[in-house]
């Protein structure tokens, strides 16, 4: 088992590696010495071929970018998050040109504009019309840039498609990340020639499950969220997982402990992803990794 998992090659699209916990703090309370490096080795050993970490802001972006320039496997995506396109305020056109400063600077590193779209479920953090008109605002990036976009949707797919329906000339390409809509929902953004990501949060329900069994093989990608969106126990696709690494309380977790800290996703667990679409999907999980591999490339990589 072992010696295949080193064979397959993986590419985790969504790695939120900026996140303090893996600086060891949570909720603003420190349980552990920063360990990011202990975590990015395990990924290569994992068999992570290349990682694009999440920018969510401009600040996420500058600290993501940063970030990748210490190691030739990792990418970064800039764009402006949903619930933060408040940050467009009070000058939307002074926030999108340090966007587009911080792509044409850095081209070898950013291979996407966002994390960028609409979520509907937390309207508490940027309200709907600005939501709205922010992530059609960032969309002439992508045109700009030829870089395709990093597609956020909670709750909101009909009005996601019919502003990339409506922008369908500014967008070269994408993907809904995290993806956790309808079977009608994953019809009508693969209508638009987008790409699928699948993590742990795309997979906590029967109705999940059965939407990503759907997904075309030539347009399906995988991703971790980590620290977020973790495959967890109670999910029905639990069941389908065969590695499992050892996990111990983040108060308890310590560098030379060997172990993952619980409740605390890493791009590692990449696999776990993999092994239950190839289980509810009934396909060969080398072959399905080859193809998710090969249309991350053709996306982000192949310029």
């Amino acid at each position: 088992m072992k010696r295949m998992t080193a064979l397959r090659k993986y590419i985790d699209i969504g790695a939120n590696l900026t996140d303090e916990m893996y600086q060891g703090m949570y909720h603003g309370s420190k349980k552990h010495e920063p360990d990011l490096d202990l975590v990015l080795a395990r990924s290569w050993i994992a068999g992570l071929d290349k990682m694009i970490i999440t920018g969510g802001s401009l600040t996420d972006s500058y600290a993501s970018i940063e970030l990748a320039r210490s190691d030739p496997r990792l990418y970064t995506t800039v764009g402006c998050h949903p619930t933060r396109c408040r940050d467009f305020l009070p000058d939307a056109e002074a926030y999108l040109d340090s966007l587009k400063v911080l792509i044409a600077e850095n081209k070898d590193k950013v291979v996407a504009i966002g994390e960028c779209g609409l979520d509907y479920d937390r309207l508490h953090f940027c309200e709907k019309d600005i939501q709205l008109k922010y992530f059609e605002y960032q969309l002439q990036l992508s045109r700009e840039f030829n870089l395709p976009l990093f597609l956020h949707c909670r709750a909101a797919a009909d009005d996601l498609v019919a502003i990339l329906q409506k922008n369908r000339d500014s967008v070269v390409g994408g993907v809904v990340h995290s993806f956790d809509g309808s079977e009608d929902a994953l019809h009508k953004i693969l209508d638009l020639g987008m790409y699928i990501g699948i993590n742990g949060c795309s997979l906590r329900t029967k109705e999940n499950l059965e939407v990503a069994s759907k997904i075309p093989k030539d347009r399906l990608m995988i991703e971790t969220d980590s620290p977020w969106c973790e495959v967890k126990p109670t999910h029905p696709g639990y069941t389908h997982v065969v590695t499992k690494y050892p996990t111990v309380k983040k108060e308890k977790y310590s560098l030379d402990s060997g172990s993952q800290v619980k409740g605390r996703n890493e791009p590692a667990n990449i696999v776990q992803v993999l092994e239950i679409l190839a289980a509810i999907r009934k396909e060969d999980i080398d072959e399905l990794a080859a193809a998710i591999y090969e249309n991350t490339n053709k996306l982000f990589f192949n310029k």
